[in-house]
């Protein structure tokens, strides 16, 4: 009778043992099936709404510190990372922009009511310059990736964006070029808007026949 009980009681908590442990793997470190960085990466999209809440600095300190990180040719680092979050600064390089755009079709931008600044009312936005070689804009555009990935794992929004550029290569966008205080032989190439999102767009689809494999 006593082996029975012993038995009984070992079952129980062998039984009890095995609930914990299920309990503990459904609730993170051991699920096969969870992966952040590509949940990550599934997760992410291109935001063109924000709120007007202030992008810590110690988030984009973070930000820039794993855009720098990013693979590049032969670790040469020839890039410039430049970041601004004075509002008054992109208020300004915005008024300069509806004041060039005026009389052209590059106006009608400017009618948006919403409209707070040029790159998509982002509150903080970081520019990417590159010495120009063979492999700079290819060492850019992993760096700004891997910005938007940090961005989206920090719990912010993201949108990666060329064509506000195009000014600062016209006279009136010189001031604004020259406050960058890039380095000589350094030319912008693109930037990335940041902030926290005010919409929660759903994924494109996206062409999985492009993916072959050659045997």
């Amino acid at each position: 009778m006593r082996k029975m009980i012993m038995a009984f009681v070992a079952l129980i908590v062998a039984t009890s043992c095995c609930t914990k442990a299920e309990q503990a793997c459904t609730e993170g470190c051991c699920k096969a099936e969870t992966n952040q960085v590509i949940e990550t990466i599934m997760e992410r999209r291109s935001i063109r709404k924000y709120t007007d809440q202030k992008v810590e600095r110690e988030l984009l300190d973070k930000i820039a510190v794993g855009g720098i990180n990013a693979p590049n040719g032969m670790n040469a680092q020839q890039w410039e990372v430049r970041i601004v979050d004075n509002q008054e600064w992109l208020k300004n390089i915005t008024e300069a922009q509806r004041k060039s755009a005026e009389g052209t079709p590059m106006a009608k931008q400017f009618e948006d009511p919403n409209l707070k600044n040029v790159f998509r009312n982002a509150p903080a936005v970081i520019f990417i310059a590159h010495k120009p070689g063979p492999c700079t804009q290819v060492d850019c555009g992993l760096m700004a990736g891997n910005m938007m990935l940090a961005a989206k794992s920090l719990g912010l929004g993201s949108i990666c964006m060329m064509g506000p550029l195009g000014f600062f290569s016209k006279p009136e966008g010189e001031p604004f070029l020259k406050s960058l205080n890039l380095s000589e032989g350094y030319k912008l190439l693109l930037c990335v808007g940041v902030g926290y999102a005010d919409e929660e767009p759903a994924a494109r689809p996206r062409n999985n026949e492009v993916i072959k494999y050659i045997d």
